[in-house]
C-alpha cells in the first residue's frame, strides 16, 4: 500500500496507538486527518502536529459519523485510507448493579458499532478511489476471553470478525482491507487500572505502530506482531490456560474491592 501521499483519516487520534500513527504516517509523507471526543486533545495534537486537520467528532454516535463525512469528503476528496483506532477499554465486574443498560454498552458503541458504521458510511467513497484501503483495529484479544475486560474481548472478537467478512466482501474491488492487532501495549489507556499490567508483557506502542506501518507497505492483511502468532497458536492449542492465564487480573481486581 503506497503510504506517501494518500490522505489518511485516524479515528480516536489523539493519545495511544492512534496518536502513534499519527507521528509515524505523518513521517512517510501522508496527509493525516485526526478525529477524536475531546477538542482540547486535537488542540494538542495539532500543536505538535501542526499540518494535520483534526475534525472533533464521536464514532459512538452516527449522526457524528454522517457529519463527518460530510466535512471531509468535501474538504478533502482524495481520502483513501481510514484507520478505525478509536477504543475504548474498562475493567468491568458484570456483577456491578451501578452500570445501566447504556453505561454497560458504551464500549459495543465505540468499538464495534463505530467501525462498522465508519466502514458503512466512508466505503461507497473509498471505492472510487484507484487505490484505497481500511484498517481496522482490533487485539490479541479477540482470541482469548480476557475476563477482567469482558465487554472489550466481545467487541474486539468483533471488529476481528468484521474484518474477516468485509475482506472476503470486497476482494475483488481496489479497496484492501487489514486489520492491525496488537497485544497488550504501553498507552494511557491503563492508567487508571488498580491492577497494572505486566510491564514484561507490554509492547513499546512505536515498535507497534513500526510493524503497523511496515505490513501495510507490504499489503500484508494482518498488521501484527510475532506476539500475537504466539497468541493465535496458545489459543487453538491450549485455550483454558491462556483464559485462566488472563482471569488472574480479574481476581487480583476483586481482592482488592473486597479490602475496601
Amino acid at each position: 500500500m503506497e503510504l506517501r501521499n494518500s490522505t489518511i483519516l485516524i479515528t480516536g487520534g489523539t493519545s495511544g496507538i492512534g496518536l502513534e500513527l499519527v507521528k509515524q504516517l505523518t513521517g512517510e509523507g501522508a496527509n493525516i486527518i485526526v478525529t477524536g471526543r475531546n477538542a482540547d486533545a486535537l488542540n494538542d495534537t495539532k500543536k505538535m502536529f501542526p499540518n494535520v486537520y483534526t475534525f472533533q467528532s464521536d464514532v459512538s454516535d452516527p449522526h457524528e459519523i454522517k457529519q463527518l463525512y460530510e466535512d471531509v469528503t468535501r474538504q478533502f476528496p482524495q481520502l483513501n485510507i481510514i484507520i478505525n483506532n478509536a477504543g475504548l477499554m474498562r475493567l468491568i465486574d458484570l456483577r456491578d448493579t451501578t452500570l445501566d443498560l447504556q453505561k454497560i454498552n458504551m464500549e459495543v458503541a465505540t468499538n464495534l458499532s463505530g467501525t462498522i458504521q465508519m466502514v458503512h458510511q466512508f466505503l461507497p467513497h473509498l471505492l472510487t478511489k484507484n487505490s484505497a484501503a481500511i484498517v481496522n483495529v482490533s487485539s490479541g484479544i479477540a482470541f482469548m476471553a480476557y475476563s477482567a475486560a469482558p465487554v472489550y474481548s466481545a467487541t474486539k472478537a468483533g471488529v476481528h470478525a468484521y474484518t474477516q467478512a468485509l475482506r472476503l466482501q470486497l476482494e475483488d474491488t481496489n479497496v484492501k482491507v487489514f486489520e492491525m492487532v496488537p497485544p497488550g501495549v504501553k498507552t494511557n489507556l491503563q492508567n487508571d487500572w488498580p491492577v497494572q499490567p505486566d510491564a514484561g508483557m507490554m509492547m513499546d506502542v512505536d515498535k507497534m505502530v513500526r510493524v503497523a506501518i511496515n505490513g501495510l507497505l507490504k499489503d500484508r492483511p494482518e498488521l501484527k506482531p510475532t506476539m500475537i502468532n504466539v497468541i493465535k497458536l496458545a489459543a487453538r492449542l491450549v485455550p483454558e490456560l491462556l483464559v485462566k492465564f488472563g482471569h488472574r487480573e480479574f481476581k487480583k481486581i476483586r481482592a482488592l474491592q473486597d479490602q475496601r
